[in-house]
């Protein structure tokens, strides 16, 4: 087996690295932490994905970016940004637990107040770097739900695995369990 996995994004060719998880599982290392030409080009194209949404959430610390260029794109001054960790300016916010595959166990995912209230009655967006088993989306969708949100798409730079097979998520490329 190769060291790497070619993908195409949209015209944005790139190798990703092969890692082994402690479950078995290989997958396709995907970061944009650092990679200002793929963080521009990703989140160009998720602006095509989620144009018409009143504002994008995403989580940390991945969809930071990713988020910020959707937004920029789109002209869209804030977006909202579920934390892994509870600040203390969040006592008031909600929150939500999962299970993410990259994690291997429980999380729980915060948003403040201030954000929440950025969310009721609006479009969302839900935005990430990858689904995979759909854990942390799972979070995202109850963060919504809770802030009085109505979920307007769920978008992703990659989907892995059977995620590619889910009519309810949108995509720019896929990549494989390995």
């Amino acid at each position: 087996m190769s060291d790497f996995y070619p993908l195409d994004i949209k015209g944005f060719h790139t190798e990703l690295p092969i890692l082994p998880l402690p479950n078995g599982v290989n997958i396709c290392f995907f970061n944009l932490h650092g990679d200002t030409e793929l963080t521009e080009h990703c989140g160009k194209e998720m602006a095509k994905l989620v144009a018409g949404c009143d504002i994008i959430l995403t989580a940390e610390s991945k969809g930071l970016q990713l988020a910020h260029v959707t937004a920029r794109e789109l002209g869209q001054r804030y977006y909202a940004v579920c934390r892994k960790t509870k600040k203390l300016y969040m006592q008031d916010g909600i929150e939500a637990t999962v299970k993410s595959i990259t994690t291997g166990h429980q999380q729980t995912l915060y948003l403040s107040k201030h954000d929440a209230d950025l969310l009721k009655g609006k479009k969302v967006a839900i935005l990430d770097d990858v689904v995979s088993t759909g854990g942390s989306l799972l979070g995202l969708e109850k963060i919504v739900e809770l802030a009085g949100g109505e979920i307007y798409c769920k978008a992703f730079v990659l989907a892995e695995g059977p995620a590619k097979d889910r009519p309810d998520v949108k995509y720019l490329a896929t990549i494989p369990l390995l």
